[in-house]
């Protein structure tokens, strides 16, 4: 999917300007956690920030602000700001998406699962409810 994005925060703490960064692969979280991680902490520990600090607790009174976004996120940032659960679950979507369009290639020789749009349907209902989400179905 390759969905990267640039995130910073903006601070002064004891009269100096701050401000760290980090650029952020979101997909990895994502698939091994299922959701994106807790921004201010990765900055904190990227940039050597003492997590036990009172700069830290400056740096966690601004907002982040992400920037350079890259695939399918860039859909998400309006103004530097990043709606994390509209993309934790468009990811999700997706990668769902994706994962059937392999199960339709490799077992029904479907090349473009949208071009059969019954089977799509049917095999997202077969997953919701192999996951136990029966409120949907």
């Amino acid at each position: 999917m390759n969905n990267k994005i640039t995130a910073s925060i903006h601070f002064c703490f004891k009269g100096q300007h701050h401000t760290p960064s980090i650029e952020l692969d979101l997909d990895e979280p994502m698939k091994s956690a299922g959701h994106l991680p807790d921004f201010y902490s990765m900055i904190a520990r990227a940039n050597g920030y003492d997590m036990y600090s009172y700069e830290y607790e400056m740096m966690q009174a601004e907002d982040i602000q992400f920037s350079q976004a890259q695939g399918m996120v860039a859909d998400f940032l309006l103004d530097g700001r990043l709606d994390i659960p509209a993309f934790e679950k468009a990811w999700r979507e997706n990668r769902l998406q994706e994962q059937l369009q392999q199960i339709a290639t490799r077992h029904l020789a479907i090349d473009d699962l949208q071009q059969h749009k019954d089977l799509a349907a049917a095999l997202v209902e077969a997953y919701k409810l192999g996951a136990g989400d029966r409120g949907n179905i």
